[in-house]
């Protein structure tokens, strides 16, 4: 049960602070009634509170919350009332965050908090997408087609991650793989020919590139530890210098500078901003609004700096394709598109067709993109190891013909 702090006043007058278990704040108010103190602040601890433990510090799968969107939804569709419908769910519910979630917004929406405002406490779990479209579906008698929309909207980008992970995953393993060979055969296997080319230096015929490697290698055997260790604090000082905003803003470019990549990685923040955009608009959020958390939902500080310019457009009563246009980040047919839309007045529709279309078009060219990269990271595995091998055995084969 939440621990609540509260601050109130006694009948002589004396503010008196103190900590409560209880189901919710009115419950709170009630137990406190009954001691004669008379509450005038009342706030969920950090440390015990649903929201805290739920809400912040962890995470519900995206799969999951399309689920549980679709279920709600098809249950508000039938007729169940909302109550019912979040008992139900709140018991069936297979993920235990989740369930324990979805009891504390139902006890909220009993003491009449509204469902929006009652997910708003758990941005760990609810999306700033998904919380605003609630607010506007309950807002305009349509909460059932939004949480719809919600799921389906969750439910493509989850399937959009998932393919992007399976497909990164085969070169990511390679990469691991052939790195732990390569610095097995340096550290373990590289060393035992130090002795056998002692004849060899002594003549002065020993390969220069034998030498670098047979001196790399001892490095790595003596020191290896300590390069690790420094490697270690190198990772850790550059995270947490691109932890800051201006690290931040320098990743984001480097990413767009990635040969190939780069431009996946934009289309597919294009996408989202389009999809996201999109579905708010088709759910009555207005334009201003939906741009603001579209924008967030870009994850790329270029791109949402020229959302953040169109919002200023819109604003003064301009269209939104002009600065899009002028950004370069937005592909030439995309702001085409957006334009048209805003001439028809149809924006809400046309925001989610560019979305499918870029985001098929950038699947295959991702697709692509790792198959040929397979075959290019086995050709540098196999020509780092074929690079040693041949280090050790010129030499060998030097000393055997000089006998």
């Amino acid at each position: 049960m939440p621990t609540y702090a509260y601050t109130a006043r006694n009948m002589a007058g004396k503010t008196v602070t103190g900590s409560i278990e209880a189901a919710n704040e009115r419950e709170v108010a009630s137990l406190l009634s009954e001691q004669s103190l008379f509450p005038s602040k009342v706030a969920a601890t950090d440390n015990a509170s649903a929201g805290s433990i739920f809400g912040k510090r962890k995470k519900v799968k995206g799969q999951v919350m399309a689920t549980y969107y679709g279920q709600l939804a098809s249950l508000l569709r039938s007729g169940v009332p909302m109550m019912r419908s979040l008992t139900v769910l709140g018991e069936q519910a297979t993920d235990p965050v989740l369930s324990e979630i979805i009891k504390d917004i139902r006890a909220r929406v009993e003491d009449g908090e509204p469902m929006g405002i009652a997910m708003a406490r758990y941005p760990g779990v609810f999306s700033e997408m998904a919380v605003n479209m609630v607010k506007a579906g309950t807002e305009g008698g349509f909460l059932e087609d939004a949480l719809e929309r919600v799921s389906t909207f969750t439910e493509l980008q989850e399937d959009l991650k998932g393919r992007t992970i399976s497909a990164l995953a085969y070169p990511v393993f390679l990469f691991s793989v052939g790195s732990l060979v390569i610095s097995g055969l340096l550290v373990f296997f590289v060393p035992k020919f130090d002795a056998m080319f002692d004849r060899l230096r002594r003549k002065d015929e020993m390969p220069w590139y034998t030498e670098s490697l047979l001196s790399f290698s001892g490095v790595l055997q003596s020191y290896g530890w300590l390069l690790l260790l420094v490697a270690i604090a190198v990772v850790v000082l550059v995270k947490v210098r691109l932890s800051s905003e201006a690290g931040k803003q320098t990743v984001d470019k480097a990413k767009l500078r990635i040969p190939v990549l780069g431009d996946i990685l934009m289309n597919l923040a294009v996408a989202r901003f389009c999809r996201v955009l999109g579905t708010l608009l088709g759910n009555g959020v207005p334009i201003l609004k939906s741009l603001e958390i579209s924008r967030s939902a870009a994850a790329n500080r270029l791109l949402s700096q020229s959302i953040a310019d169109a919002t200023d457009n819109i604003r003064g009563g301009e269209s939104l394709a002009t600065p899009l246009r002028a950004s370069g980040y937005f592909p030439p047919s995309v702001v085409e598109m957006i334009s048209v839309g805003e001439e028809s007045n149809s924006l809400e529709k046309v925001l989610p067709e560019i979305a499918d279309s870029l985001e098929k078009r950038t699947v295959r060219r991702l697709d692509l993109f790792v198959r040929l990269l397979e075959p290019m990271m086995l050709l540098v595995m196999a020509f780092l190891v074929l690079a040693v091998v041949l280090a050790l055995l010129v030499p060998v084969l030097k000393s055997s013909t000089s006998l």
